[in-house]
Order: structure tokens, then sequence, then C-alpha cells
């Protein structure tokens, strides 16, 4: 045999191997005994509590509804990103174009590891990513109140992706690097009840870290800048460092920021704007409780200086 025909052959073995190492690699990663022995009936009362701290409404009701309709799950939010235009899915009761008749099972396994109930990768524009740190219980909880709501008919368009993101399979390796179900960081042992709290609140269900967090090239969280903030996904803005940095909130005392969570006012009386202003709203609606936990983990966070590229004066 030539020299060249065994560098072919040796070529297509690596790359066979290589091939099948990545179908492993990518592959659905499924819910341990122990998640799954965690699910169980769930209390929707409860479950509208982890329903505001996540903000569902923000990108499930249909685009500029009011009122009762904000609770008509039925989608078609357009997330204009670098990697695509993401459309947010129909998640009401309806069993053809919404999550009618998924089970329990199916649900955690969307929430907690970002697959569907035919076993294909999510996009992580839904923030499974901050999810999967969630309790089966609050996942359940959750579910229990979906269901309370009405089924609405309607299926969104679908995303626009180009190649090679609109190849979900590639997402189970993004998920390797990037779905840890772990806190960002180690509270000290003796960290106040109210802290804790406020870790699994703003780390997981509100998922605050998604857009107040920098994001590497391929798209994930950068958590030694966890909360610095960082260029909008949407647009030319940015959105705020919330640790205690330079350029964050040092400034503003724990009470400063449950108020402004409850009132969406600033300490300087200034209001809140843009995006934030459907996540204040949703805050509102939490316990005062959980905004003072909330605000008593920002507090604790490290300071980073802020995570995005200096603004230029305006001329």
């Amino acid at each position: 045999m030539s020299r060249a025909r065994r560098l072919v052959g040796a070529g297509i073995v690596v790359v066979g191997a290589a091939a099948v190492a990545g179908w492993f690699l990518s592959a659905p990663v499924r819910l341990d005994a122990a998640t799954l022995a965690g699910l169980h009936p769930g209390d929707a009362t409860k479950g509208e509590r982890i329903f505001n701290a996540g903000g569902c409404v923000s990108c499930h009701a249909r685009p500029k509804a009011e009122g009762e309709a904000r609770l008509e799950l039925v989608g078609g939010v357009q997330l204009k990103t670098p990697f695509g235009t993401f459309v947010t899915p129909n998640i009401s009761q309806d069993p053809k174009d919404g999550i009618g008749t998924w089970s329990p099972q199916d649900f955690a396994y969307a929430m907690l590891r970002g697959v569907a109930p035919d076993g294909t990768h999510l996009y992580p524009a839904f923030p499974y990513t901050s999810y999967a740190r969630m309790t089966p219980a609050d996942v359940s909880d959750l579910f229990a109140y979906l269901k309370t709501l009405p089924a609405i008919a309607g299926k969104p368009g679908p995303s626009q992706l180009s190649f090679p993101f609109n190849i979900r399979r590639g997402i189970g390796v993004w998920k390797r690097l990037y779905l840890d179900s772990a806190p960002v960081f180690q509270l000290a042992a003796d960290a106040p009840e109210a802290v804790r709290a406020g870790q699994y609140l703003v780390e997981g269900p509100g998922h605050c870290g998604e857009c107040h967090t920098p994001r590497s090239f391929a798209g994930g969280t950068i958590k030694g800048e966890w909360l610095a903030g960082a260029v909008a996904a949407e647009g030319e803005g940015v959105v705020p460092n919330i640790t205690s940095g330079e350029g964050g909130i040092g400034d503003w005392s724990a009470a400063d920021i449950a108020s402004y969570l409850e009132s969406g006012f600033t300490p300087d009386f200034d209001s809140v704007g843009g995006a934030m202003v459907e996540v204040q709203q949703n805050m509102a609606r939490l316990t005062p409780e959980d905004r003072e936990a909330i605000a008593a983990y920002l507090k604790a966070v490290p300071p980073h200086p802020n995570g995005y590229p200096a603004r230029k004066p305006e001329s």
C-alpha cells in the first residue's frame, strides 16, 4: 500500500472516530433517578410564585398583550441575536400547538436539561442553563400552575438561524461546556439564610445572569464576570452591572434594591426602562421577603467592573 493511500485511510479513521465521539458527546443527558424521584403532583399556588420569578409572560405571552391576556402563553416573541432570530414557542395547555400533552417528566426534562419530549435539544434562548439550578419540587409546582392557564391554539413561526446554529444536535456539545446545576459561586458557610434564598432566586428561576453577565464567543455566560453587565443580546444597548464593582450598584443599599424591584424607582428617583420594565413588574408580584432575599444576595456577589466595553461619549 502506498504512503498516500495509508494517509487517506488514517484520515478516514480519524474523521470517523471524531464523528462517533461527537455524536455521543452531543447526545441529550437524561434526568437522573434522584431528580425524577423529586418530582411530585405540584402545588399551583406555589407555582405561581416561580412563574412570576421566572418572568414567563415576558417571553411567552402574545406580543403587546395586556391584562389577563398576558396569561395566554401562545408565544411569538422574536429574540434577535447574533446567532439568528429565535421565536418563543406556545407553552399554553393547547394539546396540539402548546404543551398540553406533556407529562411532568417531559416538562422537567425541558427545564432542567433543555430537551424536548421528542429528544431534540432546545435552544438556550430558553434559559435552561439557569433553570437547571431549580429544585424538582419547584419545577413540579410551576408545571401545576401552568396547568391552570388557558389552552390557546396557534403555533408561532420557526426560528431563523443560519448554519451551523441551525443544527440542534450541536447544542449537546455546547451544553457540556455551559450547562451546570451547581451554584455560580459558593457562599460562605455562615452566609445568612436570606442570602441563600436570594442566590436560588437569582441564579435559578429568576435567571438574572442570562442578561446581566457577559458571554463568550460561543454564547455561554462568563461566570468569572457574573452579573457584571453585558452588551444587550438585542440592539446596541447594554445591560447594567448589578454587582458592587466600579460602574455597578455598590452605592445602593439592600433596601434600595428591594424597593426598586417593587416600585421601579431607583434611589435617585429615576424609573426603570427598557426590557427591565417587564422584569420589574414580575418581581413586584413576589413577596417582600423574596425581594429582600434577592437584594441580600446581590450585595453578597463579588464585585466586578463593567463587563461591557465603555460606551463612546455622545458628540
